[in-house]
């Protein structure tokens, strides 16, 4: 297998896996000039045919994923614990009003 038709493999395994909307967590980025922290969450816009999942990262960065960094999906419970923070955050911030 040459080396297209292995990105081309784990593009389709990922555009599976990470749809539109799914919330991961990013472990290390192998990008020696301007990575993304370890450790920040965003969520998948699309995924190329390269295998590069393209981001919206929390921090406002759109830096795309690529097969050779670390990250993980989100649990279900880590994403309802977002919901939960984010709804204290407005409430908080409506009080405030």
């Amino acid at each position: 297998m040459n080396d297209w038709e292995r990105l081309h493999r784990q593009a389709e395994e990922y555009k599976q896996s990470y749809p539109p909307g799914t919330r991961v967590m990013l472990l290390h980025m192998n990008d020696p000039l301007h990575p993304v922290d370890d450790g920040m969450r965003g969520t998948v816009d699309h995924v190329d045919d390269g295998a590069n999942i393209h981001m919206h990262w929390d921090n406002g960065r759109t830096l795309a994923l690529c097969p050779a960094d670390s990250f993980r999906r989100l649990t279900q419970e880590e994403i309802d614990q977002e919901l939960r923070d984010q709804a204290q955050e407005q409430s908080m911030q409506n009080q405030t009003m």
